[in-house]
């Protein structure tokens, strides 16, 4: 079985956002999978998708230091600077963490660990609603 929902997240500010409750909520089929995958993509460029501890939100704070210590804004080589001193350095933290997420999916829910949750890195000051494709693939659990 193969299923594809877009889901539009709501504007956020620049950081790191849970968003797994989002995900689990829109995938209609996903209770009724036993084995199988979910593939996340995000459809921008200056945001980005990660897993990481879903429990202490200090750790969000500590990425979001993090990222704007490793990638500065207004570094005097960025050529890329017409949209605002934070749009290069978006670019190049969404080029680091990425654009998409594999997850496996196991007895009808997400097989995440203990502390793990799912991401929304925001990298602008004011990104807007941003867009996410769910692809969801998997076995259907056995009707006994």
């Amino acid at each position: 079985m193969w299923q594809q929902y877009e889901i539009r997240l709501k504007p956020r500010p620049r950081g790191f956002h849970l968003i797994t409750a989002e995900i689990e909520n829109a995938l209609l089929e996903l209770s009724h999978i036993d084995i199988g995958l979910l593939h996340i993509f995000i459809q921008h460029t200056s945001a980005s998708l990660t897993i990481n501890e879903n429990a202490d939100p200090t750790v969000r704070g500590d990425f979001e230091r993090y990222f704007n210590h490793a990638v500065p804004e207004n570094a005097p080589f960025y050529r890329h600077t017409y949209e605002g001193s934070d749009d290069m350095p978006a670019h190049l933290k969404s080029s680091l963490l990425g654009p998409s997420l594999t997850l496996p999916v196991r007895h009808g829910r997400l097989n995440l660990g203990t502390w793990q949750g799912i991401y929304l890195c925001e990298h602008r000051n004011s990104g807007g609603s941003r867009n996410l494709v769910l692809t969801l693939q998997g076995e259907p659990q056995s009707r006994r």
